[in-house]
């Protein structure tokens, strides 16, 4: 007998543990090399662990356990000859190549092997967590795992799809209570946010911007800019852009302490919050400063799906200079966002509402934003951070003032 002993890799630099958020296989299972058999959860993200090679599974660590990074998790009998009739597990690359086929309207051919068991209908720890987070009842969600089980793939997909009106589920009357693990990556953000509250000398500024300007020209060029460069224009290339500028202008908002030394950053690497199953996640679009909106776009695009397919690695998170949160998505009027360490600033942007202003002595209907600027005081001055904001605004309110020198300075921005 061969066996293989399947140990936890190294999800990125300095993550020493893991914990087994839910196997997707169960003890004594038969398993194809590269299939997921696992998710795990690190402080920084949740990662799927691939069999390494074919075989027989045992199992050597329990759902919830926080296992060592090495440290020997399953074993796998490579000399196991697969079961007959054992199910061909699909590869990921073929399911998401797989065009989609209608349905025929043939009846499906009984199959007397497949039986109900105690997984059917049964959401996996995982699959519990955003149910629960989001009020997805059980009824709505069709299984796709073992036996048919629901997994997380199985609510995202769901949700995706959207539910009926009567869908959700109300109070149910009673006075019962419902207990769960925090996951290592939700105790990571907590020990992160109040330590960020406790270390830091945080303050938050604010200004407003006028986004008629950028409104305007989004719908003057949306529809060509969408055909020249595949991608949508949206409003966050603007403020990433708007912000690499500023960042040139004042430095010290993309630094941050180390020790007793003050680090610059001759680059910005900004992270954009995007919300996730799993969470609010931080991917980080590098070296900004030197794309076009165009190229903004599709790094934010490519990084948005891979967080919402729960493929975000530790890598896309780290190494970021300042970080850009909408919150304006979920209807925020007004907030004071918490610095994302070892960072030294985050800019918050709010929901567009039209506001009264007044323009050259008149009062006009305005699409105004209100921004936040949250800022470690220990390193940036109040001069600083009102100027870099200050800067911002006036970038985003006329857009023409992000180029220098252009002859139509519109269309070389939007890079037509």
């Amino acid at each position: 007998m061969s066996v293989l002993e399947m140990k936890v890799p190294s999800p990125g630099e300095s993550i020493s543990e893991v914990e087994i958020a839910q196997w997707l296989v169960a003890d004594g299972d038969y398993v194809e090399k590269d299939q997921a058999i696992a998710e795990v959860d690190s402080d920084k993200a949740t990662l799927e662990l691939p069999a390494e090679e074919s075989g027989i599974i045992t199992l050597k660590a329990e759902e919830g356990d926080v296992v060592k990074v090495g440290q020997v998790v399953c074993l796998i009998d490579t000399s196991a000859a697969r079961p007959a009739g054992a199910p061909v597990a699909e590869k990921v690359a073929e399911v998401q190549a797989a065009p989609v086929v209608e349905k025929t309207t043939a009846a499906p051919s009984p199959d007397p092997i497949k039986k109900e068991t105690y997984a059917a209908g049964t959401p996996s720890v995982a699959a519990a967590k955003i149910m629960a987070e989001n009020n997805v009842p059980a009824a709505k969600v069709a299984g796709s795992g073992k036996d048919g089980r629901i997994t997380k793939q199985d609510v995202v997909a769901a949700m995706s799809g959207g539910f009926s009106a009567d869908a959700a589920q109300g109070w149910g009357g009673t006075r019962d209570q419902s207990r769960e693990k925090m996951s290592m990556l939700r105790r990571k953000i907590a020990e992160r946010l109040v330590a960020v509250k406790s270390e830091t000398a945080m303050l938050t500024t604010f200004n407003e911007i006028d986004m008629k300007p950028i409104m305007d020209l989004r719908n003057k060029y949306k529809d060509l800019f969408a055909k020249h460069h595949e991608v949508n224009l949206g409003f966050m290339s603007f403020f990433t852009k708007a912000v690499t500028e500023a960042l040139n202008i004042f430095p010290a908002v993309n630094a941050q302490i180390d020790g007793n030394e003050i680090v610059y950053h001759n680059y910005a690497d900004i992270g954009i919050a995007v919300s996730s199953p799993k969470g609010l996640m931080v991917p980080v679009v590098r070296n900004a400063e030197q794309m076009s909106l165009a190229d903004i776009e599709r790094e934010i695009k490519r990084l948005a799906i891979k967080a919402r397919d729960g493929k975000i690695t530790p890598d896309d998170m780290t190494g970021g200079t300042f970080t850009i949160t909408n919150g304006g998505v979920f209807g925020s009027m007004l907030s004071t966002p918490i610095i994302n360490p070892p960072q030294s600033a985050i800019l918050g942007m709010h929901n567009i509402v039209e506001r009264p202003v007044a323009i050259n002595g008149k009062v006009e209907i305005r699409p105004i934003m209100y921004l936040a600027l949250s800022y470690d005081h220990r390193i940036i001055d109040g001069k600083e951070s009102v100027g870099f904001l200050v800067k911002v605004k006036e970038m985003l309110e006329n857009p023409e003032r992000m180029l220098f020198g252009a002859k139509d300075p519109h269309a070389v921005l939007l890079g037509l």
